[in-house]
């Protein structure tokens, strides 16, 4: 059985949401893009590591938030990612 969980993606200057719901691994190849954008910065001075292969939601939501602010001209994008709920299926 595979844990299905919810994300949630906001943004702070208009309040809009994005509810994104998978397992571990659909999350990650959903979210590959922005995985794979905020690692091409993790080199720059004072930009975070990014793992793009996470092995748990902690961490892909850690790692998601990392990558967002590496993207991002000023350092901070001004959008987080959040957990919403676990579901067994």
């Amino acid at each position: 059985m595979a844990k299905v969980y919810t994300i949630q993606r906001g943004q702070s200057r208009n309040n809009s949401y994005i509810t994104i719901t998978g397992t571990l691994e659909e999350l990650t190849n959903k979210c590959s893009y922005t995985l794979e954008c905020g690692a091409m910065y993790e080199h720059e001075k004072g930009n975070s590591k990014i793992h793009r292969n996470p092995k748990t939601i902690k961490s892909l939501l850690t790692n998601l938030n990392r990558a967002v602010n590496n993207s991002a001209a000023n350092g901070y994008a001004g959008v987080l990612y959040i957990e919403l709920d676990t579901v067994l299926a």
